[in-house]
């Protein structure tokens, strides 16, 4: 996935897209382009590297001109270079578009094209769209129709934006998103409202299958077969004007110090439509939840609560996996699918799926004004800021308060968390974070690393797992602390961490004699629970709690862990190599 923007108004454009797309940067991170137009000339700039790097080496921001395009890219189609950077330029070079998303009958497009005399300079699907604009427009000569005939053509799905050597900056959605940021006597298009928040409040969502023009005399919204539409204007968050570090020295860990308050917010927040929500659930057939990595954890956890407490059993799927598993969701299910954005394609393939199959949809999720949030029948909002590590931290708990907070609605509440007192306990972790980054040091050096838990803890194994793996390049599993024996017990030596989820529970025993097992073959055994044991090399100490309520507790320290070892291993935490925030792409 990638984000783009696009600017036309009376200020330079090199330095609003630039400073759009370092915001942006959580997307896609491979390479930097900028694109803008400067009398009747186009002109290009584009390198490998962050926005930072790119902008110094080849001063984007100096670019000169009023009408400009600009992207970041998470590559999908070719390798990582300057050549497959985005913008791309159509052979005339009187067009320059960037894009987000997948082409899939690019090949036939490119085929046909180079038959007629085009060259293709890179090896991405993108730069098809770009020459197929410029074929249509000398067959037109016509912005408008160009760009209708070349959505027809596309295959896949896609955000563009173009910018045409008349002045003209078009752009159109397919199942990736597309905002447009309206400002005084200026108008900007994002692949995420971050991308002009400091600009302008006022945004158009705009829809599946819509397209916008942009010219001298203002601004046209039509829809793929160029009818007028009438679109609505939203109001953006004010929270999401002011995303900054502050004292923090990375997002990340401003992200995780943030979740002593973003658990309250999140428990706090009042649920529209709750009642009707409510019913819902309690009287469907069948219920399933749903996510992709972290998501799929809190899943996993939902799971657990709603079939113990509220005595609904509710199986949770991951979303890429929903579309071999379609006869599942008809009209007796629903579907709880849970998002940090909203926006990511494996989710949304699989809300469409139960869709199509009659299911109703409920949404976890982050964002109010995502894909996700307009595709369901009810949402749970999270509440909890925007997130910029690409490493979900602070989602990830406030999607397991949305969980506990459900099973307990559902429940009668059976069972009845105090969230306060969970947030006092999470405080009490994050005051232990110098001894979290002296274990860190231990594992800076480590190969393999497992984590292990049982029952409601082995999710949270799976998630401090992912963690380790994403942020500080160090092979991780998780597994269920009663499988060790079978089979992964082979893989314990000397060299080997592991990493025990073991708060004082009705797994607690069980989990201490796997333990003993790893010391036995000389691993090193790293506890995280409320109670001390001599087994442990060293113990991470968490609060007690509800016997329930431990596994927001537990990834807190499993979070730092991670985080800190990224640190010692000079790993830039906030943006991991080949990862992005919301993966557009399937």
């Amino acid at each position: 996935m990638c984000s783009i923007i696009g600017y036309r108004g009376s200020r330079p454009a090199a330095r609003i897209i630039v400073n759009g797309l370092r915001k942006m940067e959580y997307r896609g991170y491979d390479s930097v382009g900028v694109s803008t137009l400067y009398g009747d000339r186009i002109e290009t700039r584009k390198g490998v590297g962050k926005v930072a790097e790119v902008d110094k080496s080849l001063h984007l921001s100096a670019m000169s001109g009023t009408i400009g395009i600009g992207h970041t890219r998470w590559a999908t189609h070719g390798g990582v270079n300057s050549v497959n950077a985005h913008p791309h330029c159509s052979n005339s070079m009187k067009i320059s578009i960037v894009h987000n998303g997948i082409i899939e009958n690019y090949q036939s497009i490119r085929q046909q094209l180079r038959g007629e005399g085009y060259v293709f300079k890179s090896q991405t699907d993108s730069e098809v769209i770009a020459n197929l604009l410029q074929r249509n427009l000398e067959l037109t000569g016509s912005i408008r129709e160009s760009i209708l005939r070349t959505l027809s053509r596309l295959e896949g799905s896609y955000a563009f934006i173009a910018i045409f050597e008349s002045g003209t900056i078009a752009a159109a959605r397919y199942k990736e998103p597309l905002i447009i940021g309206l400002g005084q006597s200026a108008y900007y298009l994002s692949s995420d409202v971050l991308g002009f928040s400091d600009h302008t409040e006022d945004a158009i969502f705009l829809g599946d299958k819509e397209m916008v023009l942009i010219g001298p005399s203002g601004m046209e919204i039509l829809n793929f077969d160029g009818e007028p539409i009438q679109p609505t204007i939203t109001k953006i968050e004010h929270e999401l004007t002011t995303v900054q570090k502050g004292e923090f020295s990375h997002f990340t860990l401003k992200e995780i110090f943030e979740q002593k308050s973003t658990i309250l917010r999140t428990a706090e927040a009042p649920w529209y439509d709750s009642k009707k929500m409510l019913d819902r659930l309690s009287s469907c057939k069948n219920l399933y939840l749903t996510g992709s990595g972290t998501s799929y954890h809190a899943a996993q956890i939902g799971s657990y609560l709603l079939s113990k407490y509220a005595k609904k059993r509710a199986e949770p799927m991951i979303a890429s996996e929903v579309q071999f598993l379609p006869h599942f969701l008809d009209d007796e299910a629903v579907l709880i699918a849970i998002s940090q954005s909203g926006e990511s394609a494996d989710i949304l393939g699989a809300v469409n799926l139960a869709k199509e199959g009659g299911a109703e949809i409920v949404s976890v999720v982050n964002s109010p004004t995502s894909s996700l949030f307009r595709e369901s029948s009810y949402s749970i909002g999270l509440h909890c800021g925007p997130e910029i590590g690409v490493a979900a931290t602070k989602s990830f708990t406030s999607q397991l308060v949305a969980m506990y907070r459900l099973a307990s609605q559902l429940s009668g509440r059976k069972i009845d968390p105090d969230f306060k007192e969970v947030s006092a306990a999470v405080s009490k972790v994050l005051s232990n974070s110098a001894k979290i980054r002296e274990i860190a040091h231990d594992l800076e050096a480590v190969s393999d690393v497992y984590v292990l838990g049982r029952g409601i803890h082995f999710p949270i194994a799976l998630e401090g797992s992912l963690k380790i793996k994403e942020i500080s390049y160090i092979h991780a599993e998780g597994l269920p602390g009663g499988e060790l024996k079978h089979g992964p017990l082979a893989l314990m030596h000397k060299d080997v961490s592991v990493i025990l989820v073991n708060p004082d529970d009705c797994t607690h025993s069980d989990t201490l004699t796997g333990a003993h097992e790893i010391k036995a073959r000389g691993g090193k055994v790293i506890g995280i629970s409320n109670v001390y044991n001599d087994i442990y090399d060293s113990w991470i100490e968490i609060p007690t709690v509800h016997d329930a309520m431990f596994p927001i507790l537990e990834s807190v320290p499993l979070q730092l862990l991670a985080f800190y070892t990224s640190i010692q291993k000079k790993v830039d935490p906030d943006y991991p190599r080949n990862l992005a925030k919301c993966v557009t792409v399937r």
